[in-house]
């Protein structure tokens, strides 16, 4: 086995259990509102994988500018 084909493997599972471990957390119901800091939370907690485990918890937080009236 090559070993650019053993990274892909480790790569694969890590994402796949950080995958898991949104779901276990209900991140990918349809309960709530569809936001940045949603989106950016899972996203942070599939990249963290195995670390969700081991006590990380990543959030997202972020804001989107109001536009400014203009009178």
């Amino acid at each position: 086995m090559r070993l650019g084909s053993i990274g892909g493997a480790i790569l694969l599972i890590w994402l796949l259990i950080g995958a898991f471990a949104g779901f276990q957390r209900g991140y990918y119901s349809d309960e709530g509102d569809a936001s940045c800091a949603k989106a950016g939370t899972i996203l942070v907690t599939i990249v963290a994988g195995p670390l969700n485990y081991l006590g990380v918890d990543p959030e997202v937080d972020c804001s989107v500018p109001q536009p400014t009236e203009n009178n």
